[in-house]
């Protein structure tokens, strides 16, 4: 590819509305464009990268036994319907109507498509294991599309659905799937972590994310420097942090705590430390029968810690959904305005669920229920019942243990660009999918759903590789591999002929290479390119020739290097292969 036949767009401002380096860069290395919120067309140079995933993907799903399909945009209401998440996936559905006006979504992803193909086309165990997989457009109206390409509303993913007869089989492929996964991420040459997550509104039993590791990610990633426990942290276990309760030693008092409505202003004025206040917290589900009220929860963790409300999700009772309670129903629950809020002497009834340390601390601080007052002094048997409820409620923080025994947890940034999950048979039950098993008998088909945000892995890319000049590729993603610029282009023909020759035979090597002939000033083609990111860059000009000299530099190299015109093409090649 030759610069004067390729369209290089690159501009000098970043976008106003761009936050994070990839926005801002893809944006200025003319790869994306705006047209909406979320919404981008990918140029030249952009779609370029975005093929070079896609070629990892396909070879690795084809190699793992995936089969690609290609499933619609637009879906009929009917099957998510029959699953349910027609009502249940939430705004983010692009729901539309036709002209007959009949309901359709636009997919965010493909299970009740691809469920309503494996019941028509999978009928006896023979047929069994299957995986089909599309790379293909996908939109979710986010409610505020943000960080460029990283959460837009129309993207392209990869999603693959395995089929099997039983558990077994289904774990297999989904063993099978986080290997290629796995394959995929590090041919990409991207630093990444898998760990275990929450399922969220996919559903299923068995989730484990895949982070590219990058200070700007939104994930917290929780992982054991000294062992293979990694976990995102919703899904984190926090151990108890004490591991026996000690016996009461202060007397229960009601303590005046004037002005003090939080845990940090607690300790402050009482001169102890935050580890020996609790933390209350009010949450409300709604009745089964209509006209009764809410049932109130009251949560305890120390008060040094935060919610996690993936957690709460999953202690019974809480697990078919909750909120905040409102301010009515705490004063008259409690007696009081949120602040002082505790589990002795409630104005009435409540669900009392205990943080797995709180239920062994002991003479410890909550709210007494009135205001600018805390009862100190707080022991379990004593002052209140054993807790009957005891759950893992709150965010890990560095430094807690390990829950596999093996050291501490160390916690770090990350940007989800895979996702596997084990689904099991809750899609194909509710969409009646079942096959003719060994015995002659219907069984619903166990599957498994896998995905990777082809144009996320994109941007986090750039999250994770760029510098003040630009981004920096790894090489299996860069738009081209090689750039050979030709100083003084149109005043040499030395320069000229040099040029072509080295081109023609970086091609003949197969390397992706791309010549610029614009006849350019130095200084703007170099800019442009570093901006870009080629991995490799190759410097061709009237004076160096003269020399017998050319200049060979790699993106992350502090300058050039000076080789014999001869060697150009080995040191090229070198370089790409050590990146």
């Amino acid at each position: 590819m030759r610069a004067t036949q390729f369209h290089i767009g690159t501009q000098k401002e970043a976008p106003t509305d761009a936050e994070i380096a990839s926005h801002k860069l893809m944006t200025r290395a003319g790869m994306i464009r705006k047209h909406a919120g979320g919404i981008y067309s990918y140029l030249p140079l952009g779609l370029r990268v975005v093929r070079k995933v896609e070629k990892i993907i396909r070879e690795e799903m084809d190699a793992a036994g995936g089969m690609e399909v290609s499933m619609p945009v637009i879906q009929p209401a009917e099957l998510w319907q029959e699953t349910g998440r027609w009502d249940k996936f939430g705004p983010e559905l692009m729901r539309i109507k036709d002209r007959h006006n009949r309901d359709f979504v636009v997919q965010p992803t493909s299970e009740e498509v691809v469920t309503d193909i494996a019941r028509n086309e999978i009928h006896s165990w023979r047929q069994l294991p299957k995986n089909f997989y599309q790379i293909q457009t996908k939109f979710r109206d986010e409610r505020r599309p943000r960080f460029g390409i990283m959460r837009g509303r129309e993207f392209t993913m990869k999603d693959a659905y395995s089929f099997d007869r039983d558990e077994e089989g289904a774990k297999k492929s989904y063993e099978g799937m986080y290997a290629a996964y796995t394959r995929i991420f590090t041919r990409m040459g991207l630093a990444f972590r898998a760990v275990k997550a929450d399922t969220g509104a996919i559903g299923g039993s068995l989730s484990h994310e895949f982070q590219v590791i990058a200070d700007t990610g939104e994930d917290l990633l929780v992982y054991n420097p000294q062992s293979d426990y990694a976990a995102n942290i919703e899904l984190a276990e926090a151990v108890s942090l004490i591991e026996t309760r000690g016996a009461a030693s202060e007397p229960l008092a009601k303590t005046p705590t004037p002005g003090a409505a939080r845990c940090e202003d607690v300790a402050a004025l009482l001169k102890i430390d935050l580890t020996r206040t609790v933390k209350s917290l009010v949450l409300a589900t709604e009745p089964e029968k209509e006209g009764q009220p809410a049932q109130i929860w009251l949560l305890l963790i120390r008060g040094d810690h935060e919610l996690n409300e993936i957690k709460a999700g999953k202690v019974e009772g809480l697990n078919k959904g909750f909120r905040f309670a409102t301010e009515a129903e705490i004063v008259e629950h409690f007696g009081t305005l949120p602040g002082y809020l505790g589990p002795i002497g409630t104005a009435k009834p409540v669900k009392l669920v205990v943080d797995r340390t709180v239920a062994n601390m002991s003479d410890f601080v909550a709210g007494a229920n009135e205001a600018d007052f805390h009862h100190t002094g707080v022991n379990w048997g004593r002052d209140l019942p054993e807790p009957t409820v005891i759950a893992d409620l709150r965010n890990v923080v560095v430094g807690d243990p390990s829950p596999d025994g093996k050291g501490t947890l160390a916690i770090q940034r990350g940007i989800e660009v895979g996702h596997v999950f084990f689904l099991g048979a809750g899609y194909s039950t509710s969409m009646k999918a079942t096959f003719l098993d060994q015995t002659g008998k219907p069984a619903p088909l166990q599957m498994g759903c896998y995905g990777i945000g082809v144009t996320r892995v994109m941007g986090a890319a750039i999250e994770q590789n760029h510098d003040g000049r630009g981004i920096i590729w790894p090489r299996a993603l860069a738009p081209f591999e090689v750039v050979i610029c030709g100083v003084g282009w149109g005043k040499s023909e030395l320069v000229r002929d040099a040029a072509t020759k080295l081109y023609e035979e970086l091609k003949a090597k197969g390397v992706d290479v791309i010549l610029d002939d614009r006849d350019e000033r130095p200084g703007v083609m170099f800019a442009e390119w570093e901006l870009i990111g080629v991995p490799v860059r190759v410097t061709i000009g009237d004076r160096g020739l003269k020399d017998g000299l050319i200049e060979v530099q790699g993106r992350r190299d502090d300058g050039a290097e000076k080789v014999p015109a001869a060697e150009a093409l080995d040191k090229a090649l070198a370089k790409l292969e050590s990146m």
